[in-house]
């Protein structure tokens, strides 16, 4: 069971995503993809880390910015996983690849195996990812570059995932129960 959380910026997704993983099994592994390069990012992380020291889950906690989907396969008879979050996993690529010329190929390549590996997986996985489409348009090449990669990441492991929940003001929406649904698959108006 793959299960997607999306929102925006200290919209609850987090929060919620520990809460489903709880309800899904009484441990799990709990992946962290961001990396602490700065205090304010350090400072960030240690809240995270508290907050989920307080709910008495028990968490493991596998610190992974980069091999994602490596983790996944290993942690795959894992109770449930959960993966904190998937913009900050395309950040770690999309910076190391950024002087490639041909980086975003590179970045969208690893979005497609995640695609895979979870379209594949046999476990339950809760990923968290943000919007960050839905604001002003970054000034700077590099900002449109990860703006676009995330939209396009979100799209694709949206349709490996069971489920997508959008949160938004704490509150949790079940999406894919909602999608519009084309009537003929073979039209785009649907008459």
């Amino acid at each position: 069971m793959v299960v997607l959380v999306t929102g925006g910026a200290r919209s609850g997704k987090s929060s919620f995503a520990e809460k489903y993983a709880a309800r899904l099994a009484e441990r799990g592994v709990y992946v962290a993809t961001s990396q602490i390069l700065d205090d304010e990012m350090g400072q960030r992380i240690a809240l995270h880390r508290e907050r989920r020291e307080r709910t008495g889950f028990a968490w493991e906690t596998v610190e992974e910015p980069y091999e994602l989907c490596r983790v996944l396969r290993e942690r795959e008879d894992a109770p449930v996983v959960l993966v904190d979050c998937l913009t900050l996993w395309l950040t770690n690529w999309l910076l190391a690849e950024e002087e490639a010329e041909d980086a975003e190929r590179r970045v969208l390549a690893r979005v497609d195996e995640l695609a895979r590996v979870l379209e594949s997986y046999s476990g339950r996985v809760v990923l968290v990812t943000n919007e960050v489409g839905d604001g002003i348009v970054p000034e700077y090449r590099l900002g449109r570059s990860f703006r676009d990669l995330a939209g396009v990441m979100n799209q694709r492991i949206a349709a490996a995932s069971d489920s997508v929940f959008l949160v938004t003001a704490g509150i949790p929406v079940e999406l894919k129960s909602l999608a519009f649904r084309w009537r003929d698959e073979g039209t785009e108006s649907g008459a």
